[in-house]
């Protein structure tokens, strides 16, 4: 019997083929991550496990960079970051430590989990990425990524 770690990554698997890709253009063998790009989104997805004691959880995770933190008004970056993250509903900005890179990111747990579902969250994150990437850019002129 397939774990829902094995059953996420089929889903994830299916939908890189319904956009017209394959796993091998997209699979990251040795990250077990896939990536693509949407308009001008970068696209990684993945299922990240979280282990306890007795045992594991998988959740999927969307990201998409959309813009480094300005090395000036930080403070009003921030903020703003924050205000973003209130009215973007199922999306949330993200940094990573010790990094300036923001994140557009999208987390599901993967239990009960069904293919629609994970169609939703992957297009949300998409459409999210691109929208908010041009908000940022255009209140912090040279935030935005270079496109790869």
């Amino acid at each position: 019997m397939e774990n829902i770690r094995d059953q996420a990554e089929a889903m994830i698997d299916r939908f890189v083929q319904q956009i017209g890709l394959t796993k091998e253009q997209t699979f990251n063998r040795e990250r077990r991550a896939w990536y693509w790009t949407k308009g001008s989104a970068r696209i990684e997805v993945f299922v990240h496990e979280i282990k306890f004691d007795t045992h594991s959880r998988y959740y999927l995770r969307v990201f998409s960079p959309i813009c480094k933190v300005p090395p000036a008004d930080k403070g009003e970056f921030y903020r703003k970051l924050l205000e973003m993250n209130d009215s973007k509903l199922g999306v949330k900005l993200t940094l990573m430590p010790n990094s300036d890179q923001v994140y557009a990111t999208y987390e599901r747990d993967a239990k009960g989990m069904d293919y629609d579902e994970l169609v939703t969250c992957i297009a949300d994150l998409e459409w999210w990425a691109d929208v908010l990437d041009d908000e940022l850019a255009q209140n912090f002129a040279g935030s935005r990524p270079p496109q790869a």
